[in-house]
């Protein structure tokens, strides 16, 4: 989805979960193309995805962290979530965490992203953490390119994620906060 009008970024609410499942599903199903099975892939669908978000929208204040969205004219154009860094080799009140950042497919290059990632790093910022850091899958070059010009560096910690039954090698990018 791409939209001429300025983008504004905003707390998601529960009403958000439905267009932010379709988000998450098809950014993943054209961002990793590629990078994971495409059989895989072909097989996300937005419908499994909806409860995990409306559990996440109808709980505000909750440690799971928060979520925002880039929405433009009347549709969502991506979201961001974070929140306590989840890594046990971190002080989850010192360090937080960019767990997601995904646009719509047609959405990427006009600047959601940023929007999105500065959004998320003031948020933080406000709360008082200190640092923050991410996951990315290694073959992630867009992303990571991405990460980089936002201040973010690999820090050497790798981890592979086997979840969702696939083995995903990830790299952890941290930076500090102002």
């Amino acid at each position: 989805m791409t939209d001429e009008r300025q983008p504004v970024v905003r707390p998601a609410t529960l009403s958000d979960a439905g267009p932010i499942a379709q988000v998450h599903v098809r950014s993943w199903q054209e961002t990793y193309r590629g990078m994971m099975p495409q059989e895989y892939l072909d097989g996300l669908d937005p419908a499994d995805r909806l409860p995990r978000w409306q559990r996440l929208l109808s709980q505000p204040g909750e440690p799971r962290g928060d979520v925002l969205v880039a929405a433009a004219g009347t549709g969502i154009c991506g979201f961001a979530s974070f929140g306590p860094t989840r890594d046990e080799d971190q002080d989850p009140d010192r360090v937080a965490e960019i767990r997601a950042i995904y646009l719509a497919p047609g959405a990427l290059g006009h600047g959601f992203g940023r929007l999105l990632m500065a959004a998320s790093l003031d948020r933080l910022t406000g709360l008082g953490y200190q640092r923050v850091g991410l996951w990315v899958l290694d073959v992630n070059t867009r992303a990571r390119r991405f990460y980089e010009i936002a201040g973010f560096r690999p820090d050497g910690a790798l981890k592979v994620d086997d979840r969702e039954g696939l083995r995903l090698a990830e790299v952890r990018y941290r930076r500090r906060l102002p």
